[in-house]
């Protein structure tokens, strides 16, 4: 806890805490430094090394930072605006998923991670930051159907409804697993948020034949309000060999040869 504003600071930390903490920045790294205190990288990481130290910043990975708040009684607090935070953490990047999904209203499984795409390779998919788990998708320039949010002066890109769908069927584990994955698919199409050739369209420039397989196989099973000529489109882009409509289950199940996929899961016909 710190007992007086800027104790053990120099003229310089205390611009550079002032500063930052003005502009109400989740986080801050050597570039963010080097902008307002022209100096070398090494300098800046020194600096920015020596303020964690102090307790004045807490590491959130290498190289990131955030400001520990004057009214913070511990050297590691949490990060309220944590998909903000997500933005910082996997540049450039969007929420997707479940996380998305929760916000669009697709899903009512409320889930204690946040579900991120990015652009930027990442050494582990899942990973703890801040107290805060993250589950990150690999993303090479897919993107189209990301809108921007904001919360407060925070603006946060996430994927459109669906979007959020073309990622979750590429991969299950995404949405949740594959009984969740029917679950959200089912409620997209059966809400207001339905746009058929929307979704038909990213499907075709996310290019994934496994995506067509999901897509096209669920949209037969859950009745969804398409065309044959849809359906058509769907099944003239899979992919050749057999995949599983969930890889995360067990490796059995029926294969319908249509769409070139085991369905190893249980599922209903129109689920509703």
């Amino acid at each position: 806890m710190k007992n007086q504003k800027f104790n053990g600071l120099s003229t310089q930390e205390r611009k550079i805490i002032s500063h930052f903490s003005a502009l109400e920045k989740n986080t801050i790294n050597a570039d963010d430094l080097i902008k307002l205190h022209s100096c070398k990288r090494e300098t800046a990481h020194q600096i920015l090394r020596r303020l964690a130290k102090k307790g004045w910043l807490q590491r959130l990975k290498h190289g990131l930072y955030s400001i520990v708040p004057l009214s913070s009684k511990t050297p590691t607090p949490a990060i309220e605006n944590t998909w903000s935070l997500a933005m910082d953490l996997f540049k450039s990047a969007f929420i997707s998923g479940w996380s998305a999904a929760e916000y669009w209203n697709l899903t009512e499984q409320i889930f204690n991670s946040i579900s991120v795409c990015t652009l930027s390779p990442q050494r582990e998919s899942i990973q703890i930051i801040n107290n805060i788990k993250f589950r990150t998708k690999l993303e090479k320039e897919q993107s189209f159907g990301i809108k921007t949010v904001w919360f407060g002066s925070k603006a946060v890109k996430i994927a459109d409804p669906s979007r959020t769908l073309i990622d979750i069927l590429d991969l299950p584990r995404f949405g949740g697993g594959g009984r969740h994955m029917i679950d959200i698919v089912n409620q997209y199409w059966h809400s207001d948020m339905c746009d058929p050739d929307l979704l038909l369209n990213y499907a075709i420039r996310y290019k994934r034949g496994v995506v067509f397989k999901r897509l096209g196989f669920l949209a037969e099973k859950l009745a969804a309000p398409v065309s044959e000529k849809w359906l058509h489109t769907c099944h003239d882009n899979i992919s050749k060999g057999i995949s599983y409509l969930d890889p995360d289950s067990p490796k059995s199940g029926n294969i319908i040869s249509k769409w070139n996929l085991r369905i190893n899961l249980p599922i209903h016909d129109n689920e509703s």
